[in-house]
C-alpha cells in the first residue's frame, strides 16, 4: 500500500491509474478504523481495479472544540488493517493542504434542507463542513466510485444529492450498518465510552428496534411512540436529542410507516454522542 500526504503525490498515482483505464474506488474516513470501515474497503476492493482510503479528521465539520480534540486517532492501526485488506492507496492529508488558506477563506458547499433537519439542526453547519472536504476529496482522488456507510444516514443522503445536483461523476455505493452482537452500530467514537457507558449503549439500538415494531403494530401515533422511546432512552441513562420517523429518500416527517421509510436517532452517553437508524419497510 502507497502512503501519500501531499496533493501531488496523490494526483500523480490516481493518473497514471486512469491513463492505465483503472476504474478507481475511494473510501473516505477520519480514521480509528473498525469493522465498518474496513466493509467499505472490502467492497470497493470488489468492485474496482483500484481503492483509495482517506484519513482526514476535518475540523470544518466539527461543532464542538472538545469534540474535535478528543476525536480518537490510531494511525499505526489504521495502516496495518489497510494492508490486510489490501487497499492501494492511502491519502494523509493535513488541514494546511485541505485548507490552505484557513477554514475561514474555503469556499464552502451547501445542500439545502437535507442539510438543516435532524443532525444540521442538532449541529448547525455540520454538513457544509461534510460536503466541502467530500466535494473537494472527490476533486483531489477523481474515482468512478466512492463508499460510504448507512450509519451516517442523513450524511449519505447530502452526498448522493450534493453528487446529483452538481452533476459530478461519481457514482456513491452505500453500504449496511456494521454492528456489534449486541446491536450497538460500529462507530470511532465508541472508544470513547467507559465500560458502564459501553454496556448500555447498545439501548440505543434495542429502543429504536423497539419502535419500529410498535409502528407496525401499534394503534397508538407516531408521535406519542416517539416520546415513548426518547423517555425509554432518558431512562436508560441517555440524553436523547431526537427519535423520528422519517421518508427515507427526503428525511421530512411522516406520520405513519410507509413503504420507504427510516426510523433515526441521536442521544449522548456523557461526553459521547451517539447516532443510529433503522431503515424501515412498510
Amino acid at each position: 500500500m502507497k502512503i501519500v500526504d501531499s496533493i501531488e503525490s496523490l494526483k500523480s498515482a490516481v493518473k497514471q491509474w486512469h491513463e492505465q483505464g483503472l476504474r478507481i474506488g475511494f473510501v473516505p474516513t477520519m480514521g480509528n478504523l473498525h469493522t465498518g470501515h474496513m466493509a467499505l474497503v472490502k467492497e470497493a476492493r470488489l468492485q474496482c481495479d483500484k481503492v483509495v482510503v482517506s484519513i482526514f479528521v476535518n475540523p470544518l465539520q466539527f461543532n464542538e472544540a472538545n469534540d474535535f480534540a478528543a476525536y480518537p486517532k490510531t494511525l499505526q492501526e489504521d495502516r496495518d488493517k489497510l494492508v490486510h485488506v489490501q487497499a492501494d492507496l492511502l491519502f494523509l492529508p493535513d488541514s494546511e493542504a485541505i485548507y490552505p488558506e484557513g477554514q475561514a477563506a474555503i469556499s464552502k458547499v451547501s445542500v439545502p434542507v437535507l442539510s438543516n433537519i435532524l443532525e444540521g439542526e442538532c449541529r448547525p453547519g455540520h454538513f457544509d463542513g461534510v460536503a466541502t472536504v467530500v466535494n473537494k476529496l472527490f476533486n483531489l482522488v477523481q474515482p468512478d466510485t466512492a463508499f460510504f456507510g448507512q450509519k451516517d444516514y442523513q450524511q449519505l443522503l447530502v452526498i448522493q444529492k450534493m453528487v446529483k445536483d452538481l452533476s459530478m461523476p461519481v457514482q456513491i455505493i452505500s453500504i449496511s450498518t456494521q454492528r456489534e452482537k449486541d446491536g450497538l452500530a460500529m462507530s470511532s467514537r465508541n472508544s470513547r465510552l467507559t465500560p458502564e457507558q459501553r454496556e448500555r449503549a447498545a439501548q440505543l439500538y434495542k429502543v429504536l428496534s423497539w419502535l419500529a415494531g410498535e409502528l407496525q403494530s401499534s394503534a397508538e401515533n407516531v408521535e406519542q411512540l416517539e416520546q415513548s422511546a426518547m423517555l425509554q432512552l432518558k431512562e436508560a441513562g441517555f440524553q436523547p436529542e431526537y427519535v423520528s420517523l422519517r421518508s427515507a429518500s427526503t428525511l421530512q416527517s411522516v406520520s405513519c410507516l410507509g413503504q420507504s421509510s427510516v426510523l433515526l436517532a441521536a442521544a449522548r452517553l456523557g461526553d459521547v454522542r451517539l447516532i443510529d437508524n433503522l431503515i424501515l419497510s412498510q
